[in-house]
């Protein structure tokens, strides 16, 4: 019996090429290479995809997954995986992305990292504002080498031993001008 489709006595009959062959038929931006892979594998992909989303979540993620395919068909490895095997590799992490994106709570209104903090009260802004001019003019009278330890230690994060390093002095130097300068700005700030 003949063939649905006619072809003439004599001219070979082609063959439907393997997924293989499409695949590096894409890579070569080939589009009935590609039309004819989305053919067979987008029903298969979206009835792997609707085991855990939703119908219209499926439809759109086979989309993306056949649209990564057409992008990266280039880096398609034969010797690494069959082509059905990287096509759903792609089709399994675009479903863990899309359940990831959907798992993630929505931000509540009220949660206090969305509101914005309280106006200060004029009279707490003022004792703020005359602590921190105390402090700023207690540190200008520290003795230099406390002062220079103090903006090390606080201003630059720097530990005890990475500030005797720098300064090329004994950790026990250190450690004694910390003290004394701390002693010194909490005499000198504490209000009047």
């Amino acid at each position: 019996m003949a063939s649905a489709e006619a072809h003439a006595p004599g001219e070979p009959v082609q063959q439907p090429m393997d997924d293989h062959a499409l695949l590096l038929a894409i890579a070569g931006k080939d589009r009935e290479a590609y039309a004819e892979f989305f053919r067979r594998f987008a029903p298969r992909i979206k009835g792997f995809l609707a085991q855990s989303l939703s119908h219209n979540r499926a439809d759109e993620i086979t989309q993306e997954v056949l649209l990564r395919v057409w992008r990266n068909a280039p880096s398609y490895d034969p010797a690494r995986a069959a082509p059905s095997t990287w096509v759903f590799a792609i089709a399994r992490n675009a479903r863990i992305d899309s359940l990831r994106r959907t798992a993630r709570a929505a931000p509540e209104p009220d949660d206090p990292v969305w509101v914005p903090a309280a106006a200060e009260a004029p009279d707490t802004a003022a004792e703020r504002k005359a602590a921190s001019e105390r402090l700023h003019t207690a540190l200008a009278q520290l003795p230099e080498d406390q002062r220079v330890v103090l903006e090390h230690a606080y201003l630059k994060g720097e530990t005890l031993s990475q500030i005797s390093e720098t300064l090329q002095i004994p950790l026990g130097t250190v450690k004694s001008r910390v003290r004394l300068a701390i002693q010194r700005l909490r005499g000198s700030v504490k209000p009047s």
